[in-house]
């Protein structure tokens, strides 16, 4: 009975690792900073363990000093640890190879001038309307992934407890058929969650991989028609006046252009080809005609 709770929970555990959304980064870790005095310090939030009371207090050990690096090699490869007051390590001299010489080449053309454009994706992206209905047709799965996994989990809660309540009544080998059976159905269910995980993931990229492609011609078109021939992103740029931002122009002209995506239907996989599925081939002529033979033919060998 103790294997069933401890796989249980684990396979709880495993499916809320699951759902999280893209998995939290690790919080609370502890650092360590080269060249100090070589201890590791606790991230915040965390006090070291207090000494216990009452008992002989012991002395700690004094701190080992961390020697510094020596300076790099001219390729930026670390040197060898040295003493402190130990004099730096001449570096080696190498005979290289005669230099080549540069052949003179042709005067190009000058570059025209600069005409610049600034944008802000996220606030595109945000303005989009074919983004608006892929964040709530994605969300509305992930949800309803998260409601399928609690329920499941609130089920082999019962079944556990249910196990627990018939052990008196119930002989070794029943007991070790029930517990395989519960371990095959959370073996099962972690499945199927990763997979259908999986096929939301894939929907997401397919759909966005779509305004991604039409992004990429929108801004284009709306810097040609300004003469612009330099587009940088917003958060590039220190300063700029509003006669450089086009993010307003394009997002009007990505609505306009692409309304809505194609978004694959709920647990169906995105096709090979991210973008066949917005135009569909036509399915292949069949071989050979299954009707049947016309009388008096003879049969095909």
């Amino acid at each position: 009975m103790q294997y069933i709770r401890n796989y249980s929970t684990v396979a709880v555990a495993a499916i809320a690792l699951l759902l999280s959304a893209g998995g939290a980064h690790a919080q609370g870790q502890d650092w360590f900073v080269p060249g100090g005095n070589g201890q590791q310090r606790p991230a915040a939030g965390r006090q070291a363990p207090a000494a216990p009371r009452g008992g002989p207090r012991t002395q700690q050990a004094p701190q080992q000093q961390v020697a510094p690096l020596a300076p790099s090699g001219p390729i930026g490869m670390p040197g060898a640890a040295s003493a402190p007051d130990a004099p730096p390590r001449p570096l080696a001299q190498f005979q290289l190879p005669p230099e080549p010489a540069l052949p003179s080449i042709a005067k190009g053309a000058t570059p025209p001038a600069a005409v610049i454009g600034v944008l802000g994706v996220p606030e595109i992206m945000r303005a989009c309307t074919a983004a608006q209905e892929i964040e709530r047709v994605i969300g509305e799965r992930r949800q309803k992934l998260n409601d399928d996994a609690q329920k499941e989990q609130a089920a082999w809660r019962d079944l556990q407890q249910q196990l627990v309540n018939q052990r008196s009544n119930l002989s070794a080998d029943q007991i070790r058929a029930k517990e395989r059976e519960l371990q095959e159905r959370i073996t099962d269910a972690q499945r199927q969650f990763r997979d259908r995980n999986r096929i939301i993931q894939e929907a997401a990229q397919f759909s966005l991989a779509q305004i991604e492609r039409t992004l990429v011609a929108v801004i284009r078109q709306v810097a040609e028609s300004r003469g612009m021939n330099l587009v940088l992103h917003r958060n590039q740029v220190a300063l700029n006046v509003n006669e450089f931002d086009v993010t307003d122009a394009v997002a009007q002209q990505l609505n306009k252009v692409l309304p809505s995506v194609v978004i694959p239907a709920d647990g169906q996989e995105p096709p090979t080809n991210p973008l066949a599925q917005a135009n569909p081939s036509p399915p292949p002529a069949p071989v050979a005609s299954s009707a049947p033979p016309p009388a008096g033919a003879a049969p095909k060998p």
